[in-house]
């Protein structure tokens, strides 16, 4: 029990205990009246004995019941408080998980109705909040603690700024939403270090007296913050956070462990589809699943097409490995593949069937699905336009093309001016450019691959002319052009140095120790990949990722199907924002939910750039809009619609296991907190209610003994 205000208490108990008590001591002075007799006025007569100004003090129920009003009204008055928390007036950052791991339903495993772990999160932190030292009735009101509340996921918001109004707090908690995005703590961390003020500078300089301070921007400084993690601690950058030194009264860092380290979780971490390049009809989609469970296990992996089930098959998934030492749980791993025969643009299912919310089993669904949004079997017909190099042309040959047309650049100007252009998938230009046309146009609307030159027009790179041998030291690995290959073996006897200007939103793909050396250009209705250096002056064209490499550009650039659905099937990951170019005539533009709930409108940016997001959730969205359609795009009741498929697909946030403490980048903080948060517990009005009650008998008392 700590007190408030104890002194102020004390200085009053000094004054008013006294008076009351004198005022019992006190004789009551009488007016003299004449009565013809006294015999029923004894009280009186011995009031009227009294010599002195005070009378002895006797027992007196109302003095009794009025000096337990009194002290507690005085008990009250030094605000007593029970708790076991730190001195008032600290400033606390709450820091909320809302991934998608955190909607695994084993929150509190006492509890007969399973609760996310965020709901339980949720709790704590209000539990925090209502122990927080309030400000004093007789104090200055800095005195109070304050606390900031920010939500993660991948992103993260600030839901409360800083306030000592514990309801504000509680309600902004209340608010915070679930999402399907992975974790990451990074922008939740600097979002709280970005509160803090600047640290002020003081030049005494040679004369030893201070000028006025002066803000060192990008230092900050100021009170320590004591930082409070709810979390299941699946993070992946702890090592960007670095805990304030700790101080007497508590830990700067505290980390409360939510969830139960031994779930188990089944779900699928990988999803793709692919289409054969022979025969684009046939279609295979590949899936992994991950298991955390220590024992075998056999799941059913079902395929759904339009959401219906075409196929079932099974997945066998050893028991992960557990450490013996440490009691860390590995995870166990497999996968299958369907097959089918399937022209059409499709929408695909996975659903896994793991047992979810039965005891031991499954505690998470969120990873249980996935979807692809696969577009239609296509053939590309593709357009060399070249001097006559033999590379392009013979490797060209030999890729699954449905008609390969070989052109000079007069031909192709021919083309373009008879508006024949469109019938070409893709154009293929061999160490030249198309030349600047109406309006000064080098690129109509298409799809290009130029090698050996570069576009310098607007917002093209900046060319330096020829540069000196080199080889390629870094490539975009992910990227669907270049995932499959390996460039390090590529020597370039002739480079071309170019830059990219800043602000541009062209890409680099490839660099070399010079700069770049395949960039990537996407404005509006246009998209081309440009080779800066002539391949005829590098070994790449007798290495098989020349081949590759080209058989990828038709896939990416000509087809529009690609075999990676990651990108060209519009699967987007949740917490991140879709983006995506739609046509320039494309007006009243909205989002449609998984849910069916649909957005307001978005404003689409001159060259038909929208964004929207960031994605909370998993499932299938679509961009709807009037006006004209792109490929693959799909025309109902007036509308185009075009689909994407938002799915988890993390390994890392499917491995459930709550972490018994975090590595960050200054210390390792152990888990606490798994219990009830510690309150701090007011008293004062429990006091100021019994002083009520006490003062309501002491009134019965008095009317009833002036009664009688």
């Amino acid at each position: 029990m700590i007190w408030a205000t104890p002194m102020l208490a004390g200085l009053v108990a000094a004054i008013a205990v006294p008076s009351l008590v004198i005022l019992y001591f006190l004789k009551l002075r009488r007016i003299p009246r004449e009565v013809s007799s006294t015999l029923l006025w004894k009280k009186a007569i011995q009031d009227l004995q009294a010599n002195a100004p005070f009378q002895k003090l006797r027992r007196n129920l109302l003095l009794f019941l009025q000096l337990i009003i009194l002290g507690l009204i005085l008990l009250a008055l030094a605000q007593p408080r029970s708790t076991a928390t730190a001195s008032a007036g600290r400033k606390l950052v709450i820091l909320i998980d809302r991934s998608a791991s955190m909607r695994a339903v084993d929150g509190e495993a006492a509890r007969s109705t399973p609760i996310t772990r965020l709901e339980v999160a949720k709790e704590r932190a209000i539990g925090l909040v209502e122990g927080l030292a309030s400000p004093s009735l007789f104090e200055e009101a800095d005195k109070a603690d304050e606390a900031m509340v920010i939500a993660f996921d991948r992103s993260a918001e600030i839901v409360s700024q800083f306030t000592s109004d514990k309801q504000s707090l509680i309600n902004a908690i209340n608010g915070i939403v679930q999402t399907d995005g992975p974790s990451s703590i990074e922008e939740a961390y600097r979002l709280a270090q970005s509160q803090r003020p600047n640290r002020m500078f003081i030049d005494t300089g040679s004369t030893g007296e201070g000028t006025d301070p002066v803000e060192i921007e990008g230092i900050k400084g100021g009170d320590a913050y004591y930082f409070h993690l709810f979390s299941d601690g699946k993070i992946s950058d702890l090592d960007v956070v670095r805990a304030d030194e700790d101080v007497a009264e508590a830990p700067s860092f505290e980390y409360h462990a939510i969830g139960e380290s031994s779930s188990v979780s089944v779900g699928l971490t990988a999803l793709r589809a692919e289409r054969d390049y022979e025969d684009p009809t046939k279609l295979s989609v590949f899936v992994g699943v991950q298991s955390t469970d220590p024992n075998p296990r056999s799941v059913d992996a079902e395929l759904l097409v339009g959401g219906a089930v075409v196929s079932v098959r099974s997945v066998v998934l050893q028991g992960a490995e557990v450490d013996s030492q440490t009691g860390a749980r590995g995870v166990s791993t497999g996968g299958v593949v369907f097959e089918l025969n399937e022209p059409d643009g499709v929408v695909v299912g996975v659903r896994l069937s793991t047992g979810f919310g039965e005891a031991g089993l499954d505690v998470l669904a969120t990873d249980n699905r996935g979807t692809l949004i696969v577009p239609p079997a296509k053939q590309s017909t593709v357009a060399l336009v070249t001097t006559g190099s033999l590379f392009l042309q013979e490797a060209l040959r030999g890729l699954s093309i449905s008609d390969l047309k070989i052109m000079t650049p007069s031909q192709y100007e021919t083309m373009r001016d008879a508006g024949d252009a469109g019938a070409i998938d893709l154009f293929v230009f061999d160490g030249t450019m198309p030349k600047a046309g109406d309006g000064g146009v080098v690129f109509d609307p298409g799809r290009y691959l130029v090698v050996g030159d570069v576009y310098t027009g607007p917002g093209g790179v900046v060319d330096k002319g020829d540069g000196p041998g080199t080889q390629i030291i870094n490539w975009r690995r992910t990227h669907p052009l270049l995932r499959d290959l390996t460039l390090d073996a590529v020597v370039i006897g002739k480079s071309r140095t170019i830059e990219i200007p800043e602000g541009s939103e062209l890409v680099s793909l490839a660099e070399t120790t010079e700069g770049p050396a395949i960039v990537e250009m996407s404005t509006g209705d246009v998209r081309a990949v440009m080779v800066g250096f002539d391949p005829a002056f590098s070994n790449w064209p007798f290495d098989v990722s020349f081949v590759v490499f080209l058989a990828s550009a038709v896939d990416y650039l000509g087809t529009q199907v690609g075999v990676d659905v990651d990108v060209n099937a519009r699967q987007i990951v949740p917490g991140f924002v879709l983006a995506d170019r739609v046509p320039t005539d494309a007006g009243n533009i909205r989002v449609k939910l998984p849910d069916g709930s649909i957005s307001g409108e978005v404003i689409a940016a001159p060259d038909g750039r929208i964004v929207y997001g960031p994605i909370r959730e998993t499932g299938v969205y679509s961009v709807q809009w009037t006006g004209s359609a792109g490929v693959g795009d799909v025309k109902d009741d007036g509308k185009v619609l075009r689909f994407y498929a938002a799915n988890l697909l993390d390994a890392p946030e499917s491995d459930l296991g709550t972490s018994e403490s975090l590595d960050l980048s200054n210390r390792v903080v152990s888990a606490s907190g798994r219990g009830e948060i510690t309150r701090l517990k007011e008293w004062w009005p429990w006091l100021l209610i019994g002083a009520l009650v006490f003062m309501m008998f002491e009134w019965w008392i008095y009317n009833r003994k002036v009664y009688l």
